[in-house]
């Protein structure tokens, strides 16, 4: 079984609007709506679970009745951190399904994850046991130790890759990552990906993509309307 777990627990203090961003309606749906719409079209999504804020389990299960979203099986409250969120949300799996069974990790509020972008996730983990969405760095890069104000040391972009969600591994492999981490002292990790590295795991990349934006800011509210509404041209390969 294949289950999206996606996170939408957030109250969107960097957005500041009223109400949460994943909540935002665009083209007359919220943003969370487009991304679980992503993930109930996909052939290979088997069931579908959202960690969001208490307040708003019971609206998130109107608005998959009102878009049809019928592989939404669970809908749990999250934790104070992204890190606890997911963890919520694994804990409910574990009533479900199996320790073998494959988790999508994904961001509520990353709208624009393609078709594309899921399947490969699951081919990559199919082959390397764990998959994250990445994408090459293609800018030059500087590291600063005095905020920002100035550097004197660059690193090589081509060693250099952005992660972004998907993150998909076993349920019984990203449990074990947190009852590891809370032996650990690892706290607030939000990212999978980054707390397995801390646990020495090797992170195995999968197709990303530059328009795979995360929806935190006003201007990457602007970017997502733009994205919604382009077509590709027919002469583009």
């Amino acid at each position: 079984m294949n289950v999206a777990l996606l996170t939408a627990a957030g109250t969107g203090t960097r957005m500041g609007q009223d109400i949460p961003k994943q909540f935002i309606h665009i083209d007359n749906k919220p943003i969370l709506i487009h991304t679980l719409e992503a993930f109930q079209n996909h052939p290979s999504i088997d069931a579908i679970i959202v960690v969001t804020l208490a307040s708003w389990i019971e609206v998130v299960k109107a608005y998959a009745k009102q878009f049809n979203i019928t592989k939404l099986q669970w809908v749990v409250e999250g934790g104070a951190t992204g890190q606890e969120s997911i963890k919520k949300g694994l804990d409910e799996l574990k009533a479900h399904i199996s320790l073998d069974d494959v988790v999508l990790v994904h961001d509520g509020n990353r709208s624009m994850v393609s078709s594309e972008i899921i399947s490969d996730s699951l081919v990559k983990f199919k082959k390397y046991g764990s998959a994250v969405a990445a994408i090459p760095c293609v800018e030059a890069v500087f590291r600063s130790d005095d905020d920002g104000i100035s550097s004197t040391v660059s690193v090589p972009r081509e060693q250099l890759f952005r992660t972004q969600t998907p993150h998909t591994y076993t349920l019984g492999k990203l449990l074990w990552a947190h009852e590891e981490a809370a032996k650990k002292g690892i706290t607030n990790t939000a990212a999978s990906c980054t707390l397995m590295q801390q646990l020495g795991e090797k992170v195995y990349f999968s197709k990303g993509s530059e328009e795979n934006i995360k929806i935190t800011t006003t201007d990457d509210l602007r970017i997502f309307q733009a994205l919604l509404h382009t077509k590709t041209d027919n002469w583009l390969k």
